[in-house]
């Protein structure tokens, strides 16, 4: 009896499993129209990334990352539109942002900001050497580079591509298309979580706050789409960065306090943890 009232209570926790794992599946990737011509690219596997059809062809911002989310971004492409995908912009280096750039055609041109190419190649978070090292792989790293603009034209259809400096990484560029009055930020805005600096490839928090201060001077844009968070507006960058100007504040108090890391760590919360991290070794190494 025991023996049946095990084997009962094992079948019905593999029914629970498998429907779990049903529900955690990757969504299939889907476009989203944000207006005119530009859509954005959600679900799959990877950021959040978008499509502005031009004239004579598309540009795509970031790659998903594996084969299964390329080809049905290139299928969902082609229920709306005839037109070849002529450019890829890498907004960064970050997996989730760049893997898939293997899985796209080798006619595309892949560009990306000189920091994020270089930012390819460099050595893992734990320092194992980059996949991208791999000559096989030298055709689906960017191949067009810039250090503060690039005007791309698909037909008459424009787009920008600008570096306010540096925030998440050194190398994070801003897709903005002025028809449509859009920015694409990659990385450089979480708004359902804690803002990620990548210190190990040069971000800094501080730099970060200064960059998308420069970006909102600059450009005339109503609507930011980034690689994690939904369409927001800029008074929601604006209170993106009063939140982040309110942490370092507070760790830069405790540091004036001599308090170590982990006593810093310990008044933020636990998803808090990285960016204090980045926050305190910004403040001491400019206390050194």
């Amino acid at each position: 009896m025991k023996k049946l009232h095990f084997t009962f209570i094992l079948v019905s926790a593999l029914i629970m499993h498998t429907a779990f794992s049903q529900n955690q599946e990757t969504p299939p990737v889907r476009l989203e129209k944000i207006s005119g011509n530009l859509y954005e690219i959600l679900d799959g596997r990877g950021s959040n990334g978008g499509a502005y059809i031009g004239d004579n062809g598309i540009l795509v911002i970031d790659a998903k990352m594996d084969m299964e989310s390329v080809d049905q971004t290139i299928s969902e492409l082609k229920k709306i539109t005839d037109k070849p995908i002529l450019y890829l912009v890498n907004t960064h280096s970050d997996g989730d942002h760049i893997d898939g750039n293997r899985f796209f055609p080798e006619s595309v041109t892949i560009i990306a900001h000189e920091n994020c190419r270089n930012d390819f190649f460099r050595p893992k978070r734990d320092g194992s050497p980059s996949d991208w090292n791999d000559p096989e792989l030298a055709p689906f790293t960017p191949e067009l580079t810039f250090s503060e603009k690039m005007d791309i034209y698909l037909g008459f259809k424009k787009v920008e591509l600008r570096y306010f400096g540096t925030g998440h990484t050194t190398g994070d560029l801003v897709v903005y298309i002025p028809e449509e009055k859009t920015v694409f930020l990659g990385d450089q805005l979480f708004l359902t979580r804690p803002q990620l600096i990548h210190s190990y490839k040069g971000g800094n928090s501080f730099e970060h706050v200064a960059t998308l201060n420069r970006m909102l001077e600059t450009l005339d844009a109503e609507k930011f789409a980034s690689g994690h968070s939904e369409i927001c507006s800029r008074e929601d960058i604006h209170q993106h960065l009063i939140q982040i100007q309110e942490l370092q504040k507070k760790v830069m108090i405790m540091v004036e306090q001599n308090k170590s890391l982990d006593e810093v760590k310990g008044n933020f919360e636990e998803n808090e943890a990285r960016l204090v991290t980045s926050v305190y070794n910004e403040v001491k190494e400019i206390e050194d």
